[in-house]
């Protein structure tokens, strides 16, 4: 679906092009904040922070500590960013701490590792309003070969395409740490998990409840010289994979426990065949347990099927109970204000 790049009032006056009705109501431009989850980035934290501030003038830049030792929180402190800590550990612990605490109309999430581009967030946060979406992704293009090692791009690709084959392709970075949302997208997100899965929760919340997305690419960087990076290929990976049969079992449970009764027939069947026919030849069962064992197995698999048809009922309700109260929150466009009373 294409989406309109015109410019908007408010983000005029981002990039300095000021608009005189926002020179007489200062109120009227968005709130922006620029969310950045740090863990020992003393090297690259200062000029994300002065990046960001350059980009996009009139935005809080807040950075959340999350027990850093290298000096990160007063090098960014000294940018000119607000400086939090939480200390449980893990990224998704820092995103759901900074969904809850900022109010903002603009929410722009980034890494602070230096990697991102702060010159596409204007555009980010253009489109984002111009176009009332609640999630603008950064899908990442490398400008060099360092930046994205062979073993991430073969996994963002296989974890990328599972949840497009489960959830909706509506994305081809679903791993991304820069994003743009709106604030009836952050106040409606749980935020369940506790490290690099996050984005893949971001990512399966707004497929589910079908929510106005768009993607734009950005340019992709390797880190500043003397910083390590944080994620594990092998571990994370398979945590992100974990999270991705969590959130199908959660949010599709039909297809999740009808896939379950399968196997499960399919195991029966497999041990049952034998004792059945050995039975109608000789009408002996001299495998007993083996016949116990298919017959269980074939009782379970009915078990799993009727327990994914009671669990669609209350997944049904709960998604229609997360859609109402996300249409409770004000939207992403703020031009409906000039017109209030």
């Amino acid at each position: 679906m294409p989406y309109s790049s015109a410019p908007i009032t408010a983000v005029r006056a981002l990039a300095g092009h000021e608009d005189p009705a926002t020179a007489r109501d200062p109120g009227l431009a968005p709130r922006i904040a620029v969310l950045i989850p740090c863990y020992n980035e003393a090297q690259a934290i200062g000029q994300v922070v002065a990046d960001f501030l350059a980009a996009l003038p009139t935005a809080t830049v807040y950075v959340y500590d999350n027990n850093s030792t290298d000096g990160t929180r007063e090098i960014a402190q000294a940018a000119g960013a607000v400086v939090r800590i939480e200390t449980l550990q893990g990224k998704g612990n820092v995103v759901r701490r900074m969904f809850a605490d900022i109010e903002a109309e603009v929410y722009l999430l980034v890494d602070g590792d230096g990697t991102y581009d702060a010159a596409s967030a204007g555009k980010m946060v253009e489109m984002l309003l111009a176009n009332s979406l609640d999630v603008v992704n950064a899908a990442r293009v490398p400008v060099t070969e360092e930046a994205f090692r062979p073993g991430h791009v073969f996994g963002n690709r296989l974890l990328t395409g599972t949840v497009a084959v489960i959830f909706g392709s509506r994305t081809r970075d679903m791993l991304s740490g820069y994003r743009a949302f709106s604030r009836r997208f952050v106040k409606s997100f749980p935020a369940l998990a506790t490290g690099f899965e996050t984005e893949t929760e971001l990512t399966v919340h707004a497929l589910e409840l079908r929510l106005p997305i768009a993607e734009i690419q950005t340019p992709y960087r390797d880190r500043p010289r003397g910083s390590a990076s944080k994620l594990r290929t092998f571990r994370d990976g398979f945590r992100i994979l974990r999270t991705i049969l969590l959130l199908v079992k959660e949010e599709r449970p039909l297809q999740f426990f009808t896939i379950t009764a399968l196997i499960l027939v399919a195991v029966s069947l497999l041990l049952g065949i034998p004792v059945i026919t050995e039975y109608l030849d000789t009408g002996l069962v001299p495998r007993l347990p083996t016949a116990v064992l298919a017959a269980s197995g074939m009782i379970l698999a009915f078990v799993s099927f009727v327990t994914g048809l009671i669990l669609d009922t209350v997944t049904l309700a709960r998604r229609e109970l997360k859609r109402l109260h996300y249409l409770g929150l004000q939207g992403p466009t703020f031009r409906e204000r000039r017109r209030a009373p």
